[in-house]
């Protein structure tokens, strides 16, 4: 089930407000666990299954940990208790997201070295249960929080399973953490401004999503998976990345910003997850930008344990390579990640070593040229099947391919696209969330009431026009699943 299926949209979610409002408030979490199991489990109904082990283990990781430290166990017991769980939760995370492609490896391996027989030997096919890189790392982060002790233990089973598994965020983050929701777990209050406001960012979420994203993710797909090698001009390829980069945008920031509104109707407040990571100028601005509980999950938990930038120069540019090589292969099993990964490990270590002092005298344009010169660049290796495409894709945009250019701009940039590449550009910036602080700053302060209310009206009817689209561009059955499922 999808947030922009006419199914969650006009029967789930409408039945899961009401129910969560009609019970007595101790029952509420029950209400959303149970929602939150069919949720997952409607299209992967054996996947869930996977999901209830993450949460059975943790849940008892937490206790054992806790107990132990209870007894005044010495620290050696405590990491050991830890490590158990950290290999635990990267075993699972491993043997489904992994397993086949490490195996294809192995035996690519074997068979260079004269092993020609393993080349029968098959581990067969094991299906990804989507949204477990999220679950498995929020799960990794309470563990590793309570070792810390930067959160406590939850000793409600039901209410633990409900951070794991709470729907709005389950698919594809962002990436709670305990410490951050645990007691709006146990306690939380929904009020009419609230919810009005969760309704208003959940549709934003939704117009981003159906509006820009699919509309530009059918010649994006066209563009890198269908049109041959020998027929893709530079102009096309340009055109190809482009709309790939407003698709991945709007339909992960639409997907956090339907997250984002969905958990506030139930009287949760999720942090942000993205803050306009288009206007950056450079490649470090963009992480701190990009998909936020990502980035300072790998910071928190894998960058600074390794020594961060407390053991001089060397181990710092060795730990960012690391981390982002990491970075790259948990977005999926291919050798393009790893690459994309290795890319921005790379760039990163060369703005740190002196390229971003440098850039701080070119002006203000000058570095977003070069921002978005190399972000389009690294999408390239990110989006095409293989490396090899890539290569070939690249070559294609800088004019050095052996194109006959036989596709050109017009067989793709209707009217239809270049609107919903327009607003994407703009969508981009934060010229609307100025808007808004305005709106907010005047709510608070009192004033401008008459200008006040021709915004909230307008606001109202802008949200209502923004509905009435969606609902006609589902209608016409133009389908495409968010792209972090996968991941």
């Amino acid at each position: 089930m999808v947030f922009h299926s006419p199914t969650f949209l006009f029967l789930f979610l409408p039945l899961c407000l009401a129910l969560h409002f009609i019970v007595p408030k101790r029952f509420r979490n029950v209400v959303l666990l149970f929602a939150s199991l069919l949720f997952y489990s409607w299209g992967e109904p054996k996947a869930v299954a996977v999901m209830l082990v993450s949460i059975a283990s943790n849940y008892a990781y937490g206790r054992w940990l806790d107990s132990a430290r209870e007894r005044e166990a010495s620290d050696r017991k405590l990491r050991t208790i830890v490590g158990v769980a950290v290999v635990t939760n990267l075993g699972l995370l491993i043997a489904f997201k992994y397993a086949n492609w490490l195996w294809d490896q192995a035996q690519t391996v074997l068979a260079s070295l004269g092993f020609e027989g393993t080349s029968r030997l098959e581990l067969g096919h094991i299906p990804l249960p989507v949204g477990i890189s999220f679950f498995t790392f929020q799960a990794l982060s309470y563990i590793v929080d309570l070792y810390r002790k930067q959160g406590e233990v939850q000793r409600k089973p039901l209410d633990f399973a409900l951070y794991i598994a709470l729907f709005p965020q389950l698919i594809a983050g962002p990436i709670v953490r305990y410490r951050d929701v645990a007691l709006q777990i146990r306690e939380r209050t929904v009020v009419r401004r609230d919810f009005a406001e969760g309704v208003r960012r959940f549709l934003i979420g939704l117009g981003k999503k159906v509006l820009i994203a699919d509309l530009c993710a059918l010649p994006a797909d066209y563009i890198f998976d269908t049109v041959p090698q020998d027929q893709l001009s530079m102009s096309v390829a340009w055109l190809g990345v482009v709309c790939f980069a407003i698709q991945l945008y709007f339909d992960f920031s639409g997907y956090s910003d339907m997250a984002i509104g969905l958990s506030r109707m139930f009287g949760f407040r999720l942090l942000e997850n993205f803050q306009w990571p288009y206007i950056s100028r450079s490649i470090t601005e963009y992480w701190r930008r990009w998909h936020i509980s990502l980035s300072s999950w790998f910071r928190d938990y894998l960058y600074i344990p390794l020594g961060g930038s407390r053991r001089g120069p060397v181990s710092t540019y060795f730990n960012l390579f690391t981390v982002f090589l990491l970075c790259g292969l948990w977005h999926g099993a291919a050798w393009n990640f790893v690459a994309f990964g290795m890319c921005h490990g790379i760039i990163l270590v060369i703005e740190r070593a002196g390229l971003s002092k440098l850039m701080e005298c070119w002006p203000r344009p000058l570095q977003h040229v070069y921002f978005l010169f190399t972000i389009l660049t690294s999408y390239v290796v990110f989006r095409a099947p293989t490396l090899s495409n890539s290569y070939h894709y690249l070559s294609a945009m800088f004019g050095f391919g052996d194109s006959s250019g036989l596709q050109t701009l017009g067989l793709y940039l209707d009217r239809e696209l270049s609107l919903a590449l327009g607003l994407g550009i703009l969508g981009s910036m934060p010229w609307l969330a100025a808007v808004w602080k305005w709106r907010n700053t005047a709510r608070e302060r009192g004033t401008s009431r008459v200008a006040y209310s021709t915004y909230d009206i307008a606001e109202t009817l802008a949200l209502l026009g923004l509905l009435v689209l969606v609902a006609i561009q589902i209608s016409a059955s133009r389908y495409s699943p968010f792209i972090y499922f996968r991941f």
